[in-house]
């Protein structure tokens, strides 16, 4: 099994790298730059990857379309704290082109090395979702998750014809640096939930939004 994941040097994304070479899956992380602990993670790193940036994205990730992938996991993705107050437009459309725009466009150029029965998993928050939203603030990862998961759906849409599923998931509050270490979960349980619900995904069940506890969440 071949599975690349996006995002995978730190959080969830190295989490899901080592949960998934621990299944015995050969992993291709991408990043923008590499730590120790996925240096030592025996998987294939491919690093300079930014998923902001589009017009770099065919050159970096050639080396992965002469792969087989099975499973693509969209994982990497930024946060921001904006308030209805204090706000920079500058990093709420950072955030779209790394967390919306960056996944659909990872996808899109590496759909050719996939083929029937593969899997696309979205890795999204349900900040995202509009009838969950009861506290207001964080604009631009809210915007750019909504978009995100409208992207999820489209793309479930568009390649079931094809056989290939696309999940759209959100790990929970999870133990990473991107929250400062707050969370319910750690990186690791959180990991493993993800890859039980991508088990799950078929082209029956794709483009719902569904918790890596395995509730389904609404939009």
């Amino acid at each position: 099994m071949n599975v690349v994941i996006t995002g995978g040097n730190r959080g969830i994304g190295l989490a899901l790298t080592k949960q998934y070479k621990a299944r015995g899956a050969k992993v291709f992380a991408t990043c923008r730059n590499s730590c120790d602990e996925l240096n030592s993670a025996g998987v294939t790193i491919i690093k300079g990857v930014d998923v902001s940036q589009p017009e770099m994205l065919a050159e970096k990730l050639a080396p992965l379309m002469d792969v087989n992938i099975d499973l693509l996991i969209n994982n990497a993705g930024v946060l921001g704290r904006e308030s209805i107050d204090d706000w920079d437009p500058n990093t709420i459309d950072y955030q779209f082109r790394v967390n919306a725009l960056g996944p659909l466009l990872v996808t899109q150029t590496l759909l050719p090395a996939m083929a029937k029965d593969s899997k696309i998993a979205m890795i999204t928050s349900r900040m995202g979702s509009m009838a969950d939203n009861g506290s207001g603030g964080y604009y631009g990862y809210r915007m750019s998750k909504a978009a995100l998961n409208a992207a999820g759906v489209s793309m479930a849409n568009d390649l079931k014809p094809k056989g290939i599923a696309v999940g759209i998931f959100h790990p929970g509050f999870v133990q990473t640096e991107m929250v400062n270490g707050a969370g319910d979960i750690d990186a690791d349980t959180c990991a493993e939930r993800l890859s039980q619900r991508i088990d799950e995904l078929n082209v029956t069940n794709a483009g719902r939004f569904i918790h890596s506890n395995g509730d389904e969440l609404p939009w």
